[in-house]
């Protein structure tokens, strides 16, 4: 009895490390991440890309309200998996960093500048009592200095940063698809084709353009884009991944929580 209760003070005390070294609340944090549609971020010689699941849950709910994908600067994209209110809160801290690197120094904020100032913040949370982390993952995508950068932040507080990656449900099986068929040589459009190819592996090998969102940060431009629904649904069909006519899109049941993607 005595030890179940040592076990539930170690859980709820974010401050308390457990006699082996573990944070609960963290790995809380990162289970309720999992939970969340995935999100994957490939990083090629041309740019990078961002791909996430966006499956509408009802046909009743509005598609632009479902947001996974997010722009940050001109430069630099985040995609997030977990809990939609804390990446939402870590999306504007991002904002009014590159804002005030702009305000300030007279140049936009670099990739890995602005991943370690969310970080940094993330990793607060995990050392305060009061409070608790942020249960979501995000991919930060972007270009510096002429060259692509894609990071990862973790509900830790830690960055790392990827040639590839994937957040969210299946993690483990997008990461191993995206490890067989990864090529740093490939061009912009071979890694939307990879992105795509990557979600469907864990989606029955289907898609549909309203369900999905893709967007890509060239090299020449370092300019954020979202492709349009005409242009994901021509990547779809060259891949042969759209569904079959007539099948029913958007209404699939899950018992996922409302307030996580």
């Amino acid at each position: 009895m005595q030890g179940q209760n040592q076990q539930q003070a170690y859980d709820r005390g974010i401050t308390i490390f457990s006699p082996d070294g573990r944070l609960y609340q963290v790995e809380y944090a990162r289970e309720a991440v999992k939970r969340g549609t995935a999100s994957i971020g490939i990083r090629t010689k041309d740019g990078v890309v961002l791909a996430v699941d966006k499956r509408i849950r009802s046909p009743l709910m509005e598609r632009s309200s479902v947001e996974k994908i997010h722009k940050a600067d001109d430069h630099i994209g985040i995609a997030s998996a977990g809990h939609v209110a804390d990446a939402r809160q870590l999306i504007d801290f991002a904002r009014r960093q590159a804002q005030v690197n702009q305000l300030r120094y007279g140049e936009p904020v670099g990739v890995e500048t602005l991943t370690k100032e969310i970080t940094d913040y993330i990793q607060q949370y995990t050392q305060v009592g009061g409070a608790r982390p942020f249960g979501v993952a995000l991919i930060i995508a972007g270009i510096a200095n002429g060259e692509p950068r894609l990071y990862e932040t973790d509900p830790s507080g830690t960055p790392y940063e990827w040639k590839a990656l994937a957040v969210g449900a299946d993690r483990s099986d997008i990461r191993d698809y995206l490890e067989e068929h990864y090529d740093e040589e490939m061009d912009l459009d071979a890694g939307v084709d990879l992105a795509l190819a990557a979600l469907a592996s864990a989606n029955d090998d289907e898609l549909t353009p309203e369900g999905i969102g893709v967007a890509v940060i060239d090299v020449e431009t370092e300019r954020f884009r979202e492709l349009t629904d005409e242009e994901k649904a021509d990547h779809l069909a060259d891949a042969d991944l759209l569904p079959a006519e007539g099948e029913a899109e958007g209404t699939d049941e899950t018992d996922e929580p409302e307030d996580e993607e």
